[in-house]
């Protein structure tokens, strides 16, 4: 067998091994959308039933409870202000402000459960979902911005 023939041949395994290593990765990515697309609906399943304790708002709602004025975040007062031009991290509490600074420091969008792992946390659904909240809020009040697959990126 002479060069060029091994040389042809090499190439053509080599295409076929690419183009099958292509749907895989395809396949892949799909999967992974799916997931994150999982990942979303669960958090949002999460968020509107206390982690499955209590039932979803769709279903029955639930008495107000009753509201008791004792600081920030209790009786209905905000922890996380909506962001207005020039208002620092300092306007939030600490544990805020570390995770804005986590989301910060990122290469790129991060997840709910990149949070967690930052923070110390475990990576069970049960303390990753109390962290996807906590990213919710800044992102709903200005603080952060939330792209399309559920990931965080600052503003």
């Amino acid at each position: 067998m002479d060069v060029v023939t091994w040389t042809i041949e090499r190439r053509m395994r080599l295409t076929e091994r690419a183009e099958l290593l292509r749907k895989e990765l395809a396949e892949i990515d799909a999967e992974l959308g799916r997931l994150e697309a999982a990942e979303v609906v669960f958090g949002q399943w999460a968020e509107a039933t206390d982690g499955g304790r209590r039932p979803s708002d769709i279903v029955e709602p639930e008495p107000e409870p009753e509201r008791v004025a004792a600081g920030p975040g209790a009786g209905g007062m905000r922890l996380v202000p909506d962001r207005v031009e020039g208002m620092g991290l300092q306007a939030l509490p600490s544990e805020y402000q570390q995770i804005m600074e986590i989301v910060a420091g990122a290469d790129g969008p991060v997840m709910a459960r990149d949070v967690a792992v930052a923070l110390g946390r475990e990576l069970a659904p049960g303390k990753v979902e109390p962290v996807r909240g906590q990213l919710r809020k800044p992102a709903d009040r200005g603080w952060l911005k939330r792209t399309g697959s559920g990931r965080y990126l600052p503003r």
